[in-house]
């Protein structure tokens, strides 16, 4: 695959800013998401690692749609919290709700001292001949006390990044475009492509 050619890229994912923040790191594709290919069905994420999910779905998205798709699984892991939420990240509080997961891990992080945590991407493209290139990605920071800011989504409101010193609620799409687990992810992944 020749990266430098405009092609369209099925990105295996219906989380809108995901769609628009990847596509600004690939201006080489038309990044365009599964749903809007009509791809109607979920997908069951039933892996145990970020990597096995972000395979299921680049998987059945390629071949249902029968056209290259790159997934990426992604989520905040806790150093106190061994490894949580981890693969469970999105879907934390049960209902898929931003403001609800926050408020969950917020009230687990209540006296506790250790506010480690990171980020991390696993980023599978799945190509229509079923060859797997993967790549992956991580930005390390501390969970805050409450939330800052109104920019990002997920969990960046509660994230204070070491690279930029701020929390990502209050860091520019350029800002955190540089330095986050997907940039790094992608930019490895590019690597490979070429």
């Amino acid at each position: 695959m020749n990266i430098n050619k405009k092609e369209r890229l099925v990105l295996a994912s219906g989380n809108a800013h995901k769609i628009k923040e990847i596509g600004d790191m690939l201006p080489e594709f038309e990044v365009v998401g599964y749903k809007d290919l009509g791809f109607n069905f979920e997908i069951e994420e039933n892996g145990k690692t970020f990597y096995e999910n972000a395979l299921i779905k680049a998987k059945t998205v390629s071949e249902t749609l029968n056209l290259p798709a790159l997934v990426d699984d992604s989520g905040i892991c806790v150093d106190a919290l061994d490894g949580e939420p981890g693969i469970y990240s999105a879907r934390y509080a049960g209902d898929g709700i931003d403001e609800h997961n926050n408020e969950l891990l917020l009230s687990k992080m209540q006296g506790v001292e250790n506010r480690k945590a990171k980020f991390v991407c696993c980023m599978v493209f799945y190509k229509t001949n079923g060859e797997i290139i993967t790549a992956t990605g991580e930005t390390h920071g501390k969970i805050m006390d409450s939330c800052q800011g109104e920019n990002g989504f997920g969990y960046d409101p509660l994230f204070m990044s070491d690279d930029l010193g701020k929390c990502l609620g209050l860091a520019s799409f350029e800002e955190k475009n540089t330095i986050s687990h997907r940039f790094r992810a992608i930019k490895a992944l590019k690597e490979k492509l070429k």
